[in-house]
């Protein structure tokens, strides 16, 4: 009986090192979305320009990557929290 009071007792401790990586995700996720849709406007504005296409593409690619790096640093932050 003891040993299953010692389980339920046990709590877990938030990995900090995995907690600040999720940060830093965070971080870089903040920045690909204020950074995407500036590109994205700016391929809007200058439509006839020879670039706009290549331009397009990027800040598309770019709010995709801000999208999968959320779920990715909420992920990573979960796993600090809970565990695998």
């Amino acid at each position: 009986m003891k040993n299953n009071n010692e389980k339920q007792n046990t709590v877990r401790r938030t990995d900090r090192e995995l907690f600040f990586k999720s940060l830093k995700y965070f971080a870089y996720t903040l920045i690909l979305m204020f950074t995407a849709p500036t590109i994205i406007y700016q391929a809007f504005k200058n439509q006839d320009h020879f670039l706009y296409w290549p331009v397009l593409i990027v800040g598309l690619l770019a709010a995709i990557g801000a999208i999968g790096m959320a779920f990715f640093s909420l992920r990573t932050m979960m796993r600090s929290f809970f565990g695998d």
